[in-house]
């Protein structure tokens, strides 16, 4: 039977977070709660530790009300160490240990935590660094008074397509019914996420999905081989991806793809970043539409659209209908409803009887009478479906055309010595901007030239929508949750031409 992403019953039966897994522990003590690589821990091991983290971060000075930065890679720590500040009714706030030391600093500065928790010792931000010593907290007590709830129960971060960092509160408070789950996820699940857990996307579910009494299976990076293959070891149920990891799971051998066991999946949800038509059509074709499901959110969770598979074969390209009927509109520059298959900005609204689930740290809502944005540009169909165009911050504008950039990178991704492709506006005398394109390259394959990549964007794309220019990048063009920021290629490109530099031309091998 297909899953359905979100359940219909109401979440009556809330329980502080921080004790979900000493209450887990005592029903199962032994059952698997998280594997990373050889590493598997069982409910009881798991709870034990959780509770001695938080006598650690006690003796630290943390208390119920703050913020604590917690900077550590993927893997269980990160979770042992969320649970923990959760018990003592703080707030986690997660940060990629290879962010940039300036970027690094502001987000610190900006979430004020009383402690940051990373791989070494010392201060930032004026605020003291420590470490996790898992071997010397062994010798401490277990911390065994019930949790608290914290008022906030994450604190994420997300530089937008603007690139200045901030930090976005969900003001929930950190509370769960372990009975009453969501994006499709069951009680009790397999959970496979090769996704880097400090994106907000997988930290949740990872930690939702202990919450629940489920096992979350993750890896400290992406491998397209390696995810089939835990998918076959563990019988997972339900695995996260997003469009990028998707593209090269396809781009495997045939015979590698299709040689691993993938009976036990009953849900492939992505999301994160626009699936190009052609790939999600041949996981469908893969996997079968009732398994491959689809959510367009974003942090702040002001408004959410969800596609089944067979939807999606009525609706090719859309990423589906809002969860709230009549909380959707596609509104002009002029902020007037724009008629259907007309591109304009995405606005949700929250339901009547429901207020804002997030706040800014360092930004400021652009809510206009109820009605909020993720920055996405897109169309509604006559029948209610949502198709994306792009952000509007990336939108290029060419000779009075606007050009969409996920649009011309999806057709980019087609080819098949191309694995991700990066599209941004560059400056123009004549036109304002033209369209440019990175292409980030499997490995061991050559590039094609530009007069067959011509012919090849020729069946996909209106010539207007051509890149001119093109380069080749020697690094990773997407992190591993399938994120760029545009703005940064942009720029570079800029300072790379300003300084003399030449890119090869695209536009001189299409043929009139």
């Amino acid at each position: 039977m297909p899953r359905s992403l979100f359940s219909n019953r109401p979440a009556t039966n809330l329980v502080p977070l921080g004790d979900l897994p000493r209450r887990l522990a005592e029903t199962e003590p032994n059952r698997t709660v998280l594997s990373f690589g050889d590493t598997f821990w069982t409910r009881l091991a798991f709870a034990e530790a959780v509770e001695r983290r938080a006598t650690r971060l006690i003796r630290e000075g943390v208390v119920a009300g703050d913020f604590v930065t917690v900077a550590l890679p993927t893997g269980p720590e990160v979770h042992i160490t969320c649970f923990a500040i959760w018990i003592l009714g703080a707030t986690p706030a997660p940060l990629s240990p290879k962010l940039p030391a300036a970027e690094f600093e502001v987000l610190v500065n900006l979430a004020a935590p009383r402690l940051v928790i990373g791989s070494s010792a010392g201060t930032i931000a004026d605020r003291p660094v420590i470490t996790v010593d898992a071997e010397k907290e062994k010798m401490l007590p277990l911390h065994k008074a019930p949790a608290i709830a914290a008022p906030s129960w994450k604190a994420m971060t997300s530089g937008g397509s603007t690139g200045r960092p901030k930090l976005i509160v969900d003001t929930r408070p950190a509370m769960v019914d372990p009975e009453v789950t969501s994006l499709g996820i069951e009680v009790g699940d397999t959970v496979l996420s090769p996704a880097p857990v400090h994106h907000n996307a997988p930290f949740s579910f990872s930690h939702w999905t202990m919450a629940w009494g489920g096992h979350i299976i993750e890896m400290d990076r992406f491998d397209p081989a390696e995810t089939l293959r835990l998918v076959e070891l563990h019988r997972v149920r339900w695995l996260y991806l997003v469009p990028t990891m998707m593209s090269r799971i396809w781009a495997l051998p045939e015979a590698v793809r299709t040689g691993f066991d993938l009976s036990s999946l009953e849900a492939v949800v992505h999301m994160a970043a626009p699936c190009p038509p052609w790939l999600k059509r041949n996981w469908i074709d893969w996997l079968g539409p009732d398994r491959i499901l689809e959510v367009y959110a974003g942090t702040e969770s002001v408004g959410a659209c969800t596609i089944t598979g067979r939807e999606w074969l009525s609706h090719p390209g859309s990423v589906g209908q809002p969860q709230v009927p009549d909380s959707i509109c596609i509104l002009d520059d002029a902020l007037r409803p724009l008629p259907p298959n007309e591109i304009g900005a995405i606005y949700f609204r929250s339901p009547p009887n429901r207020t804002n689930n997030y706040r800014y740290i360092g930004s400021k809502s652009a809510a206009i009478d109820g009605w909020e944005t993720y920055g996405d540009m897109g169309s509604l169909d006559t029948d209610g479906f949502l198709y994306l165009a792009d952000r509007r911050s990336d939108m290029i504008v060419s000779g009075g055309i606007n050009l969409w950039p996920a649009e011309i990178e999806a057709a980019l991704e087609a080819h098949p010595a191309i694995a991700t492709a990066v599209v941004v506006g560059l400056p123009h005398d004549d036109l304002g901007q033209t369209p440019h394109t990175i292409l980030e390259l499997p490995p061991g394959i050559d590039p094609p030239d530009a007069e067959e990549l011509a012919a090849f964007l020729a069946t996909r794309l209106a010539r207007t929508k051509h890149p001119r220019t093109f380069e080749i990048s020697a690094v990773q063009l997407r992190d591993e949750a399938g994120k760029t920021r545009r703005s940064a290629w942009r720029d570079r490109t800029v300072k790379f031409l300003e300084a003399g530099g030449q890119l090869e031309n695209l536009r001189s091998a299409i043929r009139p």
